[in-house]
Parts: structure tokens; C-alpha cells; sequence
């Protein structure tokens, strides 16, 4: 009976899916070890870009990043941008601190690019970093191919409802871009629906079949976006600017 629980993920105060699966390389680790808590999000209190960077700059929002492409991706184009990233799983957090990283000493030799300074990241739950972030302070927040939980029973699970959407709005400034991405049907058909209930707060930034069919520009590729293509599965990119 407790799987019907009414809710969803604001609500249910409880993280699902796995923490860890292979165990990490030696060097993923000492970059656990060591990078990550000098790039950690503080545990306490306000999180702004003042906190975070030294100085006031844009904020772009990550829940659930994977493995980082993405997220390194959008910080290497924007370096004037401030990242945050949350991802439970401590693989996807080794290998985004891969990203991260860099290399310095190939910098400017047709080699890795140097180190990322604009990224900061939350080992755990996103929704205890966004609660944190004072309204209207993020100018992008990204939902990439999150877990689909295609079952009905587990659709409270999904990050895609309408407590984690009514957060993100209220997080996002006015004209702040909330970008959504999966190649699931059943959660397509289901975000659809809950963000129709919130067309009061977004306005999609659709005209044709083109703007949610094709990836468009400045939207790095995920490792589980190429899967899914590597499978023959279709790809669904959806923008929405907060009103």
C-alpha cells in the first residue's frame, strides 16, 4: 500500500536508485578524495553565487547530472557562468570530476582543456541545494534524462512533478530557462502533462516539431543521450522561460 503513497519527490524526502555501482578507478577516487571537497556546495546555509564564486555572476542549475558532459560542457562555453550540479550517484560524480579537472599541463597544445572553476557540486540530493537558493536567482536549471520511473505506481518518484516544477519556477528568475530532456515516452507524455498544469509559470519555447525533435545549439550531448541514439530511440529536447 505505502508504493501508492500520494506525493512526489518535495514530499517523499527519500532518494531512490543506486549510490555506487563499480568501484571507482584510483585516480576517479583521488579526485573524490581531494577536488571535490574544494568544489563542494556548503552543507549549510544560503547558496548563492557570492558564496560560491566570490562575486555575483549567472547561475545555471543542474539536477542529476551523470556523468558531467553536459554540465563541463555549458561551464567550458560560459565561463563567466556559475554551475551548480547534484547527483546522488558517486560514479557520475567521479567521472563529472574527470571533466572538471581538466588538464593544464596539455592546455593550449591541441590537448584536454584546463580545469573548470566555475562548477560547483552536491554529492546527494538536488532538492536540498535548490530549497537553498534564494528565489529568483537562477538564470537556467536542466533536467537531463532523468531516471523515468515507468511504472505508474512509481510516478511520485519522478523529478518531473509538480512540487520539484512549482521549486524550479520559483527559483528561476523571470525570463530563466527550464530545460527538460528524455527519450522515455511514458515520462514525455508525462512531463507534458505536468507542465501543462504550470503554463502559468513557463511559457514553452516551441513553434515547430523541429525546436523539441532536434538538440538544439549550445545543448552539450549526455553519455545516456548517445545511448539512447545508439539504440534507435527518439530524443526529446524541451525549453520553458519562466514568465
Amino acid at each position: 500500500m505505502t508504493a501508492y503513497k500520494s506525493g512526489d519527490p518535495t514530499t517523499l524526502n527519500r532518494l531512490y536508485g543506486r549510490a555506487q555501482g563499480r568501484p571507482l578507478r584510483a585516480g576517479q577516487q583521488d579526485l573524490v578524495d581531494h577536488l571535490l571537497p574544494q568544489i563542494a556546495v556548503p552543507a549549510e546555509g544560503p547558496v548563492t553565487a557570492e558564496i560560491l564564486f566570490g562575486h555575483d555572476r549567472p547561475l545555471h542549475f543542474e539536477i542529476g547530472f551523470g556523468g558531467g558532459e553536459h554540465m563541463a560542457g555549458r561551464a567550458d562555453m560560459l565561463p563567466d557562468h556559475g554551475f551548480i550540479g547534484a547527483e546522488p550517484f558517486v560514479n557520475g560524480v567521479a567521472q563529472a570530476l574527470v571533466h572538471i579537472s581538466g588538464d593544464p599541463h596539455l592546455a593550449g597544445k591541441g590537448g584536454a582543456r584546463p580545469p573548470l572553476g566555475n562548477v560547483r557540486i552536491h554529492h546527494g540530493d538536488a532538492l536540498e541545494v535548490l530549497r537553498r537558493i534564494p528565489d529568483g536567482a537562477l538564470s537556467f536549471a536542466y533536467l537531463l534524462h532523468p531516471d523515468p520511473w515507468p511504472k505508474a505506481r512509481h510516478a511520485k518518484r519522478r523529478m518531473m512533478n509538480d512540487g520539484p516544477v512549482d521549486l524550479i519556477a520559483a527559483k528561476l528568475k523571470p525570463g530563466g530557462e527550464f530545460r527538460f530532456g528524455t527519450d522515455h515516452p511514458v515520462y514525455l507524455a508525462h512531463a507534458l502533462m505536468v507542465m501543462r498544469r504550470h503554463r502559468h509559470q513557463f511559457e514553452w519555447l516551441a513553434k515547430g516539431a523541429k525546436d523539441f525533435l532536434v538538440r538544439p545549439g549550445g545543448w552539450p550531448e549526455t553519455r545516456y543521450e548517445a545511448k539512447a541514439r545508439a539504440q534507435g530511440h527518439e530524443v526529446w529536447y524541451f525549453r520553458w522561460r519562466r514568465k
